[in-house]
């Protein structure tokens, strides 16, 4: 699908292609080339949605092309980067994309007003708050749940919990999944932590293949706005919850409550007011592995990394700034998206690093959200490794202190099943959230501490208890920068303050 060569599954499908790609300074507009006829602003625009805020889109239909600005030259970043390693796809056709020369985008409104039209509307989606202009470019009211509705039509190979939850992360934390059989189709209930994840993953996925011309997505809002998992095994999970029992599979998939619906929510689903009392896979024998399924089907929606959540936890982080990095500060960023059990910082390669986080999902969560980071300086890369475990150095090899055990530590963020750290994951961003401030500490003493982290403190808003604030660094780096330096920061009287990236803004 790709060419013979893994190798050849660069953003611009070719070696000679790829240099010049990294050669062309980044920008905040890019180039998207070879895209299909007739392919809708909404389908393009969907292609940056997951990386940030799109500001602006220009569409060259003739051409075959479009330019597409993001909010900052940092989202553009993160999006040629991710999608250097996996091929973007529209309408299951492969798409090149690069950085373009224009610094931004100025487009005449008059011939542009559709493509505007559309954008407003997504913004206003992004921003939680309903669309200015005419609601007939697109159906994008706020979106009213974070529970989506999954029908897949075409459904030739079977579709696992896995690749669901593959497929779907790239847009946001995905909380809960159940699946089941209802009139002789597969369909699932996804909850995501936001609404406004499931609204872009529903404008990027609805009508898209999983496989090769099959496997179909269909996806609409659900009524109801939280599910209830009762069990965490190959029809239902919840990620929140990694303590739930397995069930005995059949008998859990004879209870009705199992999917905690409202009275009432049913009438969308069936004229007979509820579910199918079997919620098996229509396809038990299961002609794929869940691995290789959920891998296929990443490459097919060309939204997510290769793996399925059946892999090791163990991420490989290269391109770091080796003067600067250490196990802590690895344990710490990438503490904010999974318990770190491990670091180790390559003996022979020491801008290279094993981080073993507690399993594939969370290392999938980290990987989506820090490849393509600027950590120290430089722009960090992050790829599953091949690794199942990092091993420990025997006793006493170990002298320049390049591994580090945190498997015992008291800062993971998840350890707690249902904790409120999983609701609050977001991508690196330049404003922070405090919390577990000091009595007494106060704005000058708390922009003075985050000033000496090396950055610029630009807004500071205390939270009404005072034990809670946002703070602003000038840029995302800088934001991760005071992460790394802070979180857990002793504030004495046994006050460790409390670090995470905001999705807010002051």
């Amino acid at each position: 699908m790709y060419g013979s060569s893994p190798n050849s599954m660069t953003a611009n499908g070719s070696d000679s292609k790829k240099q010049r790609l990294d050669e062309s300074p980044p920008s905040r507009v890019l180039h998207i080339r070879k895209l299909p006829n007739e392919v809708s602003e909404t389908e393009v625009i969907a292609l940056g949605l997951p990386f940030g805020k799109v500001t602006n889109i220009l569409m060259l239909k003739g051409k075959n092309q479009a330019f597409l600005e993001l909010g900052t030259e940092e989202a553009a970043v993160t999006m040629v980067n991710y999608y250097t390693a996996v091929t973007p796809q529209v309408r299951n056709t492969p798409v090149f994309i690069q950085y373009s020369n224009h610094k931004e985008l100025k487009t005449d409104s008059a011939l542009n007003q559709r493509a505007q039209a559309v954008l407003q509307a997504v913004s206003a989606v992004q921003d939680g708050s309903s669309p200015s202009s005419d609601p007939g470019v697109l159906d994008l009211t706020p979106p009213p749940s974070p529970v989506l509705r999954i029908i897949i039509d075409n459904m030739f190979y079977p579709v696992t919990l896995d690749v669901l939850q593959q497929i779907f992360s790239k847009f946001g934390t995905v909380m809960k999944i159940i699946t089941f059989t209802k009139n002789n189709q597969f369909q699932a209930l996804l909850q995501f932590s936001d609404p406004v994840n499931a609204q872009q993953a529903k404008l990027s996925l609805d009508g898209q293949n999983i496989y090769n011309s099959c496997c179909t997505l269909r996806i609409d809002f659900s009524k109801l706005v939280n599910v209830n998992v009762k069990y965490n095994n190959d029809k239902s999970r919840d990620y929140t919850r990694p303590d739930l029992p397995t069930g005995d599979g059949e008998s859990t998939n004879k209870d009705h409550s199992l999917l905690g619906t409202p009275s009432g929510a049913l009438a969308s689903y069936s004229s007979g007011g509820g579910y199918s009392s079997s919620l098996s896979l229509s396809q038990g024998g299961g002609a794929i592995s869940p691995l290789s399924a959920a891998a296929a089907a990443a490459a097919a929606a060309g939204r997510v990394a290769l793996s399925g959540s059946g892999v090791s936890g163990v991420l490989l982080a290269s391109n770091l700034n080796e003067e600067m990095v250490t196990p802590q500060s690895l344990f710490t960023l990438f503490g904010v998206y999974g318990d770190v059990q491990r670091v180790k910082i390559l003996y022979n390669k020491k801008d290279s690093a094993l981080i073993q986080l507690s399993d594939g999902n969370q290392a999938q969560l980290a990987m989506s959200h820090l490849n393509g980071q600027k950590v120290f300086g430089k722009v960090m890369r992050v790829t599953l490794s091949k690794h199942q475990t990092v091993a420990l150095p025997r006793e006493g090899l170990d002298d320049q202190l390049l591994t580090k055990d945190f498997s015992g530590s008291p800062l993971h963020r998840f350890k707690k099943p249902g904790s409120k750290n999983f609701q609050n994951i977001f991508p690196p961003s330049a404003t922070l959230h405090l919390s577990n401030i000091r009595d007494g500490v106060g704005e000058d003493d708390l922009r003075l501490l985050f000033s000496n982290s090396g950055g610029t403190v630009k807004a500071f808003k205390f939270f009404q208890d005072r034990k809670m604030a946002l703070i602003q660094m000038s840029s995302v780096e800088e934001g991760i920068q005071a992460l790394m330096d802070l979180h857990n920061y002793d504030m004495g009287g046994n006050h460790h303050l409390k670090v995470s990236f905001s999705k807010s803004t002051i």
